[in-house]
């Protein structure tokens, strides 16, 4: 059978705005993604509010999706995610899992600084891990952007990452 042909492969369930994306973004039940959306025009994120960001990435947890490990650098946000089954015996969709992040987060983040505009960059990056790709590892090398890029020495002194493994303990 043709990967096209394969019943467990659709194209994610779109958005409300579904002209927002320009490729369609094939999704599998089950899998996990990397994700990457990029603040618009690459704004530098104030330090005071990129907890609003993480606290947005984590509200759907348990819910529509299985967050394993999310890092806010300052102008760009990765996350490890495998989206849950939805009611309608689908799995919920790609776009509309991070349009619900990006467009709550927007407005956390607008209210907060007093301010109006565009907060995110429409377009996101994603990426199906493949059967040999772990998600606890992906966390892992992503958690370590923040040492890569010099902002701390070490991943455990930033303080915008959140680890399932490591996190959802404490909470």
């Amino acid at each position: 059978m043709g990967k096209h042909n394969d019943p467990n492969m659709r194209i994610a369930r779109p958005a409300q705005d579904n002209t927002r994306r320009n490729l369609p973004h094939l999704q599998r039940a089950g899998k996990t993604y990397f994700v990457t959306f990029s603040s618009y025009k690459r704004w530098i994120l104030p330090k005071s509010i990129r907890h609003i960001v993480i606290e947005h990435c984590l509200h759907d947890h348990g819910l529509k999706i299985f967050l394993h490990g999310v890092v806010v650098m300052p102008d760009h946000v990765h996350m490890v995610i495998t989206p849950l089954p939805d009611d309608l015996g689908g799995t919920y969709g790609l776009a509309e899992i991070l349009q619900g992040i990006k467009g709550s987060s927007a407005r956390s983040i607008n209210k907060a600084l007093g301010r109006e505009g565009k907060v995110w960059q429409r377009e996101s990056f994603d990426h199906m891990l493949r059967s040999f790709e772990n998600a606890q590892s992906k966390v892992e090398y992503i958690c370590l952007n923040p040492v890569r890029k010099g902002l701390v020495a070490n991943e455990d002194d930033y303080p915008w990452l959140w680890r399932e493994w490591v996190d959802s303990a404490l909470t």
